[in-house]
Formats: C-alpha cells, sequence, structure tokens
C-alpha cells in the first residue's frame, strides 16, 4: 500500500514536470506528435502503479525518454521549416477567396458538416462571409472575413487611439503581491494611500485590486453585490 502511494506521488511529480518542460497548456495547442508522447506519458505512468513488481525506475527512465525525444524534435521543427513540415504537416486551406474547396475537404475527410460547424463556432454563421478559411496544423480553424464584413476598427476611419497595458494585480484575495507592485514601480506606502482615499481600511476585504499605466487603482470588494 505505502508502495503505491510514493510511487502515485513521485510519478504525478514527474507527469506535472513533463508537461510543463513540453510548455503546452491545452490540448488544442497540441501538435499530432506531441498528443502522441502524453497519451504514452499517461500509460506509462499508470503502469508502475498498477504493477508493483515492475521496477519504478523503468517508468521514470521512459518518461524521461519521452520528453527528451519530444524536445530534440521540437527543437529540430523550430530551426528546420522542411523538417516542422513533415513532422507538423502544412496548413490546409478549405475556403479560398470566398469559393469552397470541396477537393480539398474530401481529401482531409472532412464533411461540410463538420466545416459549418467550426464556422458557426468562430461566430460566422453565413458561410458567405468568409474569405479564407484555413485548417491549423493543430487542428484548429482560422477564418478570414471579407473585407466587407470585417469589424469596424479606429485606423478605419483615421482614429487615432493610445495603446492599451495590462493592468496589473496588487491585491489578489486579501493578500499583496509584491512583485507585481515592484513592476508597476510602486510601494506599500501609495497603496495604502490609494485605499485609504476609497475608504478602505482592511485589506482583507479587498477580493482584487489593479492598477493601471495611469496609475489608477481599482478594486473589487470580496462578496461585492
Amino acid at each position: 500500500m505505502i508502495t503505491i502511494f510514493i510511487r502515485t506521488v513521485v510519478l504525478y511529480i514527474l507527469v506535472v514536470i513533463a508537461i510543463r518542460i513540453m510548455g503546452k497548456g491545452e490540448l488544442s495547442e497540441l501538435q499530432p506528435y506531441e498528443l502522441v508522447v502524453i497519451i504514452m506519458i499517461s500509460e506509462l505512468a499508470s503502469l508502475p502503479m498498477e504493477t508493483v513488481e515492475m521496477p519504478f525506475v523503468n517508468g521514470v527512465v521512459a518518461i524521461s525518454t519521452l520528453v527528451f525525444l519530444q524536445v530534440i524534435i521540437s527543437f529540430i521543427t523550430l530551426k528546420s521549416e522542411k523538417a516542422r513540415s513533415i513532422i507538423c504537416g502544412k496548413p490546409n486551406i478549405l475556403i479560398k477567396k470566398g469559393k469552397i474547396l470541396d477537393r480539398e475537404l474530401k481529401r482531409l475527410r472532412i464533411s461540410m458538416n463538420d466545416l459549418i460547424e467550426q464556422l458557426r463556432i468562430k461566430n460566422f454563421p453565413n458561410i458567405d462571409d468568409v474569405e479564407f478559411a484555413i485548417l491549423e496544423t493543430n487542428g484548429d480553424l482560422s477564418v478570414i472575413p471579407k473585407s466587407s464584413k470585417r469589424p469596424l476598427t479606429p485606423s478605419d476611419i483615421n482614429l487615432k487611439v493610445e495603446n492599451e497595458d495590462l493592468p496589473i494585480g496588487l491585491i489578489l484575495d486579501g493578500k499583496i503581491n509584491q512583485d507585481n507592485l515592484n513592476k508597476a514601480s510602486l510601494n506599500f506606502n501609495w497603496l495604502y494611500t490609494e485605499l485609504k482615499k476609497q475608504n478602505i481600511d482592511d485589506i482583507d476585504k479587498v477580493l482584487y485590486a489593479s492598477v493601471d499605466k495611469n496609475k489608477t487603482l481599482k478594486v473589487h470588494f470580496k462578496n461585492d453585490k
């Protein structure tokens, strides 16, 4: 029992580290070969837990080898466009200049229902609004609308706007984030002064507080109704 517990904890930590090394956050971001590595890692991690007689080091070595291979392949695909096209494939155009390429759909075994469904997910219920639709190497569909259907932007009307910066979170669940405070070039005195201006005496009541590039502090309270 204790052996299984220890193996489970160690393998869990090892798999988490392996996924972190791979550097991917979501399955939708994975290339086919990376998905294969994930599946194999999960299978290899389960074997030492299911079979106590199996040497624990075998699972560790196998997982480490897979991660090493994945890192090497990623490096190769990063440096060589030809290798990337062989391993990951190339993007496929499904709609070109408003015309559906049915031959490409058949080659990729994609039905019209599948295409229409993906377009709806991308907020394009009318296929006539699409100029280009490209199936990316990770399986995601990129959609470029026709010029007449694109949202109006400030540049279209020659309107000058300032670039926005991301707000920096200073307080999260009643706790001050010292690192973000330093990033914003601020200090505790400034923060407490700004909180006082908003009649806030107890930081524990603050759920989230952030500051923008204009040094404006915005506060959200706990149990705010």
